[in-house]
């Protein structure tokens, strides 16, 4: 199992972090997902087997968020 997290830019309340853990739920081969608002991040565990790190990216991009680059 791999673990990941990303920096998330846009999210104002807690309906915006509630879309991106639904996108991240949606994901196949996710274990876990959290988001944390105060943070802007999204921390998540998936089997690296069915999704990858990008998948995560692209689940919450196509939302209409950005990624931040760390």
């Amino acid at each position: 199992m791999q673990k990941g997290s990303l920096k998330v830019e846009g999210m104002n309340s807690q309906t915006d972090a509630n879309k991106v853990l639904h996108a991240l739920n949606e994901v196949w081969g996710v274990r876990e997902a959290e988001v944390n608002l105060s943070r802007s991040e999204a921390v998540f565990s998936f089997n690296e087997q069915a999704a990858s790190y990008q998948d995560f990216e692209q689940a919450i991009i196509d939302l209409g968020y950005q990624i931040v680059r760390q």
